[in-house]
């Protein structure tokens, strides 16, 4: 039992691999090599890179291998490139009776990814001994047998193949014997015992024969096996089948118990002699008797288990028909099985080659993984498409036989897709078909395709003056969606002018975070707005980068006290202001004039006297400044008059400063100084002479502002014949758009100094120049000065003495500007 258990189990392993190699012999091979077999461990079957084109440093470089599934039987030398034998190679393990024995490889080569196909020529060598399964054999013979019949003797069996296998069948010379070898339909020798006299028992119970099986090698091998003929007595005629052998096909998912074919032998004896019993021949498979049961009395043969195609595809049963006479005689003849196949396996999906990263500006066309179809079914029901779905990214190529390339059929994005998950479909041609689903993880390597990108494309940040050095302005950001170095981000500050320095001089900026710092404190008097351009740049390669403008507007703050312009400090106190003792209430005596640096409400100024010799008799204007009579002087009044105005602004916290005003009390001097509004409720009293300097003073005004202008717009017209034109930005409330070019001519009566001024050149330091005119200058006597800043206004303005009535100005607090 355990004999026929062993010889099954290696017969359907030699039938697998007879299919699969079958299915293999209907594809040409890229390159062949022939060897024997039981070659030794480490023999060279051939140069396999030097025939695939490799050089000896390409095969490391390009992972050359063996990728063919089951018993690795080679294994490439890496060093030399040589395809060597790894495994003891037995032909007839591997394809049994099989002509033709063809060991396909794969071999898979990267960078790029190629797969070649690479068939074994397996030739057999005469290593095996023809042997029967069974080394002796007992026949029982009835004397009465006529000469001529015959016996069928045990076949022996030889694997190897061709001149190697079994030849030839000899016995032992016996005079009533001789041997017959019959050729069958599957190609196999049956050897058959003819009776070539009639057997006298009474002669010769016995008859011992030796059977000698012999095969073509060189040298010639042979396996014998006894025969034992017992002559008996009485029942003459044996049982005899119709055919010798019977040829049927069957379902392979036939349920158990399905009818195979019924035989029947007939005996001409009768009684017991001609009862005949049916079996399984004495050397029937165990495999055979798992599969089918035969009726003894009926003869009919029915399924027992579960066929499978793939595994076998025919089965040869040996029956055996018995009498019941003494002695009992047996007819033989065969029935082979054919299992008709049928889909019922559904196809393999199997990767040649793992499916390789693939970055996401890869060109149509590259190949992502190497993927074999696989069923395990035969014609129609074997023959299996691949496809993917339509909308996927990816596409097969069909390659060799049932291999296929996955390439990209499309541009891809890893922002979008950083992976893909592809699922291939594999289906047969059966009916009904099958199909199986198999997904595939493909994952898409980052490229720098994308720059950084600011939230915003400008920043307006709000700083007061005065700041702490260090003090952070504002933090810019920008992101990138690519991946590592790619998406890894630096700030960096564009090189530009602010007030002829670097504008790194005055921020610095991280570049790990975007923040931007002061590098030491601003004053809004001397700088009021400026910008900086920020740079991202991704770590790619190449890198990538973009901009945004970051727009810094400097607040004012009350760090500024009222700087007093007349009296001028050069000037001391205004001792030469002398005033008639004739004066009446409402004298303009004089006119203490202030400005503040500052601007809004912190530039507001307000005159207060603090001290004075007589605070009855003179008082100051809350916001002109104006010195005027409370009462008219009187003869007891003292000749020398002073007082402390202070000067305040109204800023948070208040600046303040003081002056100190002298005044002189004289009988009949000529009075410089004339009270415009009394005279003017005098018809007929108006000075001429005033109104001549009234009208000088408005002349010279308007001619020093038009000259300005024209030179100007001189400068204009030239400017603009070499680049944009030199036009005055707006006020600073209505925002910057050219910071390094502007003109503005104001007309400025706030306080009690009139002038006109003219701004020109950087934003940051404009130049001035103004024509000042004494608040009561009678002779409208004017200069120009030009100041480094808009700070020190005692040094800036020179103002000379004079009277000139408030109602000779006639735009007070007007601002005119140009564009």
């Amino acid at each position: 039992m355990e004999k026929r258990t062993e010889n099954s189990d290696w017969r359907r392993q030699v039938l697998r691999w007879y299919q699969f190699f079958l299915m293999w012999s209907t594809i040409e091979a890229q390159i062949r090599y022939i060897i024997p077999e039981e070659l030794s461990i480490g023999s060279v079957v051939g140069n396999t890179a030097k025939d695939l084109g490799l050089g000896i440093s390409e095969i490391s470089e390009r992972k050359l291998r063996i990728a063919s599934e089951g018993k690795q039987y080679f294994s490439v030398d890496l060093g030399k490139g040589e395809l060597i034998v790894s495994e003891r190679i037995d032909r007839e393990t591997l394809c049994g009776q099989s002509a033709s024995c063809l060991l396909p490889l794969e071999v898979v080569i990267e960078n790029p990814l190629q797969l070649h196909r690479v068939e074994v020529d397996i030739r057999d060598i005469n290593d095996n001994y023809p042997q029967f399964q069974s080394k002796e054999r007992t026949l029982k013979i009835a004397e009465s047998t006529a000469p001529g019949m015959r016996f069928p003797l045990e076949s022996a069996q030889d694997p190897d193949v061709g001149n190697n296998s079994l030849r030839s069948y000899t016995i032992s010379k016996d005079a009533c014997f001789s041997l017959k070898v019959k050729d069958l339909q599957d190609g196999r020798k049956l050897p058959e015992l003819v009776l070539e006299k009639s057997l006298d028992r009474e002669k010769q119970a016995v008859h011992q024969l030796l059977l000698t099986a012999i095969d073509g090698g060189n040298p010639v091998r042979s396996g014998t096996s006894q025969i034992t003929v017992i002559v008996l007595d009485n029942n003459d005629n044996n049982p005899v089948f119709e055919k010798n052998q019977y040829r049927v096909t069957i379902d392979e998912n036939s349920p158990v118990g399905t009818p195979v074919i019924k035989l029947e032998a007939r005996d001409l004896d009768e009684g017991a002699n001609g009862e005949i019993l049916y079996s399984f021949g004495d050397h029937t498979e165990d495999l055979v008797y798992s599969l089918f049961e035969i009726d003894s009395n009926t003869g009919e043969v029915f399924l027992k288990g579960e066929l499978d195609f793939e595994n076998t595809a025919s089965y040869t049963i040996a029956i055996t028909a018995k009498d019941k006479g003494t002695p009992e005689m047996e007819g033989h003849c065969s029935v082979q099985i054919d299992i008709a196949d049928m889909n019922d396996n559904p196809p393999e999906i199997i990767l040649t080659s793992q499916p390789s990263p693939v970055r996401e500006n890869a060109p149509s066309g590259t190949v992502i993984a190497l993927i074999r179809a696989r069923d395990l079914d035969s014609g129609d029901n074997g023959r299996v498409t691949l496809r993917v779905p339509p909308d996927s990214p990816f596409i097969l190529q069909p390659s060799i036989s049932d291999h296929y390339a996955l390439v990209t059929n499309s541009v891809l994005d890893r922002e979008s897709f950083p992976e893909f998950n592809v699922e291939i479909i594999a289906t047969d041609s059966g009916s009904p078909s099958l199909s199986t689903k198999q997904t595939i993880p493909v994952t898409i390597l980052d490229v720098n395709d994308n720059p950084p990108r600011f939230k915003h494309s400008s920043y307006n940040v709000y700083l007061t003056e005065n700041n702490s050095p260090g003090t952070i302005l504002c933090s810019v950001f920008a992101s990138d969606p690519d991946l590592g170095e790619n998406a890894k981000i630096s700030y960096s500050i564009l090189d530009s002018k602010v007030q002829d320095l670097s504008v790194s001089s005055y921020v610095y900026i991280n570049s790990d975070n975007g923040s931007i710092y002061s590098m030491h404190s601003f004053d809004y008097e001397k700088l009021k707005v400026f910008q900086i351009q920020v740079e991202a740049k991704d770590h790619g390669s190449p890198s990538l980068s973009s901009n945004a403008t970051v727009h810094v507007f400097i607040l004012d703050q009350n760090d500024n006290a009222p700087a007093v312009i007349y009296p001028s400090a050069i000037m001391g106190s205004v001792s030469h202001q002398k005033m008639p003792r004739s004066a009446k209430a409402g004298h303009l005596v004089t006119k203490v004039t202030a400005v503040d640096a500052d601007s809004g409400h912190n530039a507001l100024i307000s005159y207060k006297v603090v001290e004075a010799t007589d605070a009855s008799l003179l008082g100051v204007n809350l916001y002109t400044g104006e010195v005027r009579t409370k009462r008219a002087v009187s003869e007891h009044d003292e000749s020398s008059q002073r007082l402390l105005i202070e000067i305040k602004d109204n800023g948070e916290p208040v600046q303040s400063t003081t002056v100190t005003v002298g005044i002189l009390l004289e009988d009949g001097i000529h009075e410089p100084i004339s009270d415009f509004r009394q005279k003017a409720q005098e018809p007929g009293k108006k000075s001429n002479k005033i109104t001549f300097y009234l009208i000088i003073s408005l002349a010279s005004v308007s001619a020093v502002s038009f000259v300005t202008f024209v030179i100007l717009a001189v400068k204009c017209v030239r400017h603009s014949r070499r680049g944009p034109c030199c036009c005055m930005r707006r006020a600073d409330s209505d925002g910057y758009e050219n910071p390094n070019r502007n003109l503005q001519i104001q007309l400025n009566t706030d306080g009690p100094i009139k002038y006109v001024e003219v701004l020109g050149g950087d934003m940051s330091q404009s130049q001035s120049f103004r024509s000042c005119f004494s608040p009561v200058s009678e002779f409208s006597d004017f200069t120009f000065v030009k100041p480094s800043s808009t700070t020190d206004f005692k040094e800036m303005i020179n103002v000379i003495d004079a009277s000139l009535p408030d109602s000779a100005w006639t735009f007070e607090g007007q601002q005119v500007r140009i564009w």
